[in-house]
C-alpha cells in the first residue's frame, strides 16, 4: 500500500506542476500569439492531465528508450492492404459518394480534387465520420505539451487549438479528437485546421466534426493547397519489363510518361495511358521492389503523401479511390515473400550501403525509395539481378 500512496502523491505533485506550467509557461506563449485571457482561462480552467495517453514522460523521468529494432518484425508491405477492409470501405464509399454527389461535384469544381479521392481519405481517416473521437482535444494536447517526447510540437498544436476556439468555430468543450490530438472527420491537427478547414455549407462555422460538406471540402482544400494538379490521376499500376531497372525509382527521377511508355512499360489493365498524361512528369514507384506491384505515379501521389507521409498510405488511398470511382479491385501484382527479417536486419543493410557511399535516406530500418534503389544499384554492381528491396537472402551478402 505505501507504494500506491507514494505513486498517488507523485501524480498529485505533477498535476500541481502542470497547473503552474499552464500559467507560467503556456500563457505567455499563447498571449504573444494573440490568444485572449478570456479564452485561455475558459479552456484551461478545469484541465487535468490524461495519464492514460501513450508516450508520456513525467517531469524528472528519463524518456523511454526506442523499442529495440531487434524485436520489431519486418514483413512485405502487402499486410497493409487488407482486402476485407478495402472492400468494406469501397462499398460504403460508393454509396456515400452517390448520396453526396451534388456536394462532391461542387467541391471538385472549386478545388479540382476528384470526389473519389476525397471520399477515400474520409473513409481511411475516420470511417466516413463514424469513428469515435473519445478525447477532449485541449486535454490531450495540453498533456502531451507538458509531458511527452515531442513537447514543442504539441505546444504549437495546443496554441493553435486555442486559436480555433478564439475564432468561434467551436467551443473548447466540444473540440473532440484522437489520442494524438487529430480533430474531426478529416483528422486534422489544429495547425492544419487553421490552414485548410473551410465553411462549405455556409453556416458561418468551419465544422469538421458534424458537417459533411465542411469535412469533405476541407480535405479537398488541404490537397489543393498542397499542390494537387487538376485533371490528373494519382497514378497507374503497370508492368515493367525486365530490362528496365528498378533503380530508376523516385520522385527525383521523374520523366514524361511517354518516355516511360517508350521503354515498354504498360498499364496492367491493358488500357492505353491517357493521351493528356503522356507529356506530363511521372515517377516510377516500386514499394516492394520487384517483390510487389509496380506503378507509375503523378505528382498527385506525393500530394496524398502530404496528408500522411507514407508510400503505402498514398497507395491505399489511390486504390480505394479507384474502387469507389470505377469499381476497381486489388492490385494485380502479388506482394512477394521477403523472408523472416527484423528491422535491425534492414538497418544493418542500410549501414553497409552508407559505408559503400550510397545515399539511403534516413537510416532507420525502413526501406524508403532511396534505400530501395541504392540496394538495387549495389546488386547490379555485384553481378546480381536487382530486386531493389531487402530480403532475407541478402543479409549475408551485404555486409
Amino acid at each position: 500500500m505505501p507504494s500506491a500512496s507514494v505513486h498517488a502523491a507523485s501524480k498529485a505533485e505533477v498535476e500541481g506542476q502542470f497547473r503552474s506550467w499552464l500559467n507560467a509557461d503556456l500563457w505567455p506563449q499563447a498571449e504573444k500569439s494573440g490568444v485572449s485571457r478570456k479564452v485561455f482561462d475558459a479552456a484551461t480552467a478545469d484541465l487535468s492531465l490524461n495519464w492514460d495517453l501513450p508516450d508520456l514522460v513525467s517531469p524528472g523521468s528519463a524518456p523511454p528508450k526506442d523499442r529495440s529494432q531487434s524485436q520489431a518484425e519486418f514483413s512485405s508491405p502487402g499486410a497493409y492492404f487488407s482486402e476485407k477492409r478495402l472492400q468494406g470501405l469501397a462499398g460504403t464509399g460508393r454509396s456515400l459518394a452517390a448520396k453526396h454527389a451534388g456536394t462532391l461535384r461542387r467541391i471538385e469544381a472549386t478545388y479540382g480534387v476528384p470526389g473519389s479521392v476525397i471520399v477515400a481519405i474520409w473513409g481511411r481517416e475516420s470511417g466516413f465520420g463514424q469513428a469515435k473521437l473519445p478525447h477532449p482535444a485541449i486535454e490531450v494536447l495540453a498533456t502531451k505539451a507538458f509531458m511527452s517526447t515531442r513537447k514543442d510540437l504539441f505546444t504549437r498544436e495546443l496554441i493553435s487549438a486555442l486559436h480555433i476556439v478564439e475564432g468561434g468555430d467551436i467551443a473548447a468543450s466540444k473540440m473532440m479528437g484522437s489520442w494524438a490530438g487529430a480533430l474531426g472527420q478529416p483528422q486534422f491537427l489544429p495547425t492544419s485546421y487553421l490552414k485548410y478547414a473551410v465553411d462549405f455549407d455556409g453556416d458561418g462555422h468551419r465544422d469538421i466534426w458534424n458537417s459533411v460538406p465542411d469535412s469533405l471540402a476541407s480535405i479537398a482544400n488541404y490537397l489543393a493547397k498542397s499542390g494537387w494538379q487538376r485533371g490528373r490521376d494519382w497514378g497507374f499500376e503497370v508492368s515493367i519489363p525486365a530490362g528496365v531497372s528498378c533503380t530508376q525509382e523516385g520522385p527525383d527521377k521523374a520523366q514524361p510518361l511517354s518516355k516511360w511508355a517508350a521503354t515498354g512499360i504498360k498499364r496492367i489493365s491493358g488500357k492505353a495511358f491517357p493521351k493528356a498524361e503522356l507529356g506530363e512528369r511521372t515517377m516510377m514507384l516500386m514499394p516492394a521492389g520487384t517483390h510487389g506491384p509496380e506503378f507509375l505515379v503523378s505528382p498527385n501521389f506525393y500530394v496524398i503523401k502530404e496528408y500522411n507521409n507514407s508510400d503505402l498510405y498514398a497507395l491505399f488511398i489511390g486504390n480505394l479511390a479507384d474502387r469507389i470511382a470505377h469499381g476497381g479491385g486489388a492490385f494485380a501484382g502479388p506482394w512477394g515473400d521477403v523472408g523472416k527479417m527484423l528491422r535491425s536486419d534492414v538497418l544493418a543493410m542500410q549501414k553497409a550501403l552508407v559505408a559503400k557511399g550510397y545515399d539511403v535516406g534516413t537510416v532507420d530500418g525502413l526501406p524508403g525509395f532511396k534505400t530501395r534503389r541504392s540496394l538495387g544499384d549495389w546488386q547490379q554492381k555485384s553481378g546480381m539481378a536487382p530486386t531493389c528491396y531487402p530480403d532475407a537472402s541478402l543479409k549475408a551478402k551485404l555486409r
